[in-house]
């Protein structure tokens, strides 16, 4: 009999736990993710390959379309579908790099800044507070016309200047928790700063850097499709969705399928990114959850 009765319960509970799940950006995202970690082993042709018998051909579904080029080639006969599949990996490794380097620089400006207080806590956070007062994009775009167009450069131009905001949110988590008691029993335990930091206070604001790292893949893929589109981000012929959008950008009229994919693959793809990073925040937050 009690089998029976915590058998649905615990079902209930999990259906409550994924109420409003957004699971066709879930599906976006574990999309974008696969083809960015194995498209090697799925890409058609080699994406920087160029056939000008097949420049401009249109998706296999028009007239003159073909299914040896699904959603067409490009104006040097490049296979869309290649580069769309290359350009989901450039977009991959810059968004985990970039997330990897702010968000660590971001959590150890915000522990050390929350924890220890005083003028630590005020020379890093006007630092904080300079860097965050740039315009993100501008300062971005400046930074890759002087260093030259490479991926690493992007990689480090948007570490560089994302970090400012995990530590500006994460220090506001700290300086909540450690007036905690289970961090004041640390501190009378004889526990040293270092310990409390990484063993109390950075296990409770993980939460709040998941939901900051999903919302800024959208904005790195963003920036670097911008900085790409102007040609200062990767370099040819390596496909990026930005570049793609660019160089289809004179055939709209004509051939309006180089720009309409690489388009659409950003757009869906940072918009998942802040859908899921949205009900993440409903979920994981406890002042919304005390909300509903």
């Amino acid at each position: 009999m009690t089998n029976s009765i915590s058998l649905p319960s615990k079902f209930n509970q999990f259906l409550l736990a994924f109420k409003g799940v957004p699971a066709i950006s879930i599906a976006i995202l574990v999309t974008f993710v696969f083809f960015g970690l194995f498209g090697s082993f799925f890409l058609p042709y080699d994406p920087t390959e160029m056939d000008l018998m097949s420049a401009e051909k249109p998706p296999f579904w028009m007239t003159e379309g073909s299914t040896a080029h699904i959603l067409g080639a490009d104006e040097m006969g490049r296979d869309v579908l290649a580069r769309l599949i290359g350009g989901a990996s450039v977009s991959l490794q810059v968004s985990l790099v970039v997330i990897l380097l702010a968000g660590s620089v971001g959590i150890t400006i915000a522990l050390l800044s929350g924890f220890i207080g005083g003028k630590v806590d005020a020379v890093l956070m006007m630092v904080t507070d300079i860097f965050m007062s740039m315009p993100y994009l501008l300062i971005a775009m400046v930074l890759a016309a002087v260093l030259g167009p490479s991926k690493n450069n992007i990689i480090l131009i948007l570490a560089l200047l994302g970090w400012a905001g995990y530590a500006r949110i994460l220090r506001s988590e700290v300086l909540r928790l450690k007036d905690q008691d289970f961090v004041k029993l640390a501190e009378v335990a004889g526990c040293s700063k270092f310990r409390i930091m990484t063993r109390e206070i950075l296990p409770n604001i993980v939460n709040t850097l998941i939901i900051m790292a999903t919302l800024q893949v959208g904005t790195v893929i963003i920036a670097e499709s911008s900085i790409s589109f102007l040609g200062l981000g990767v370099p040819p012929p390596e496909p990026a969705w930005g570049s793609m959008v660019a160089d289809g950008r004179d055939f709209l009229t004509s051939s309006w399928w180089i720009c309409l994919w690489p388009g659409l693959a950003i757009l869906f793809t940072v918009l998942s990114c802040n859908l899921l990073g949205d009900w993440l925040r409903l979920r994981l937050d406890p002042k919304f959850r005390q909300i509903q």
